[in-house]
């Protein structure tokens, strides 16, 4: 257990690095709901827990009474989810959801720790050819899925548990970014 903190404090020394590029995805969002688009967000298994977690905060909220901001994640509808999966394949599971949904005014949100999920780096390249800018969430050096992302945040780490770890960290300072938006006690970017 000692490694394991000692290990997760190290990661989260390096995050440091990147608050300026977390900021600036907290204004994209606050930018994107302004003008009236739309965030969706994928990824599979924790990876997935972590783009319901982000979409939860924006229709929810994270700590103030605000308006709820519209965000959809892809992998919440199990009849469409299996439907892509058994008539096409897994890989499409995203990326068909993608082109039938994303508009040049939404943000396309993919996690994945290693970047190589072929569903998730075909959502991202989906996501672009639509039109829609996209975020990805990853770690190292976002492998394969970085190539189709406009705005990158990569934990410092290639170890999954790291990597997830600074996903949830970093989607809350997104959230308590957008919260202050929405709740009026920001101006709009």
């Amino acid at each position: 257990m000692q490694q394991q903190v000692a290990d997760h404090v190290a990661v989260a020394r390096g995050v440091t690095d990147m608050v300026e590029d977390v900021r600036a995805v907290g204004e994209l969002l606050c930018a994107t709901f302004a003008a009236g688009g739309v965030v969706y967000t994928f990824g599979n298994g924790g990876s997935a827990a972590d783009a319901q977690h982000l979409s939860g905060e924006l229709i929810g909220h994270y700590k103030r009474d605000r308006r709820p901001l519209p965000a959809v994640t892809l992998t919440t509808d199990a009849t469409v989810m299996t439907c892509i999966a058994n008539d096409y394949s897994y890989d499409d599971v995203f990326s068909r959801q993608v082109r039938a949904l994303a508009r040049p005014a939404d943000v396309v949100i993919g996690f994945t720790t290693s970047g190589r999920s072929p569903n998730v780096v075909d959502a991202l390249a989906a996501a672009r050819a639509n039109g829609a800018t996209t975020v990805l969430f990853g770690g190292g050096d976002g492998g394969p899925a970085a190539q189709h992302a406009d705005r990158l945040l990569l934990a410092p780490s290639t170890h999954t548990p790291r990597i997830q770890e600074m996903h949830t960290l970093m989607l809350h300072v997104i959230s308590e970014l957008v919260d202050a938006w929405a709740a009026g006690e920001e101006p709009s970017p």
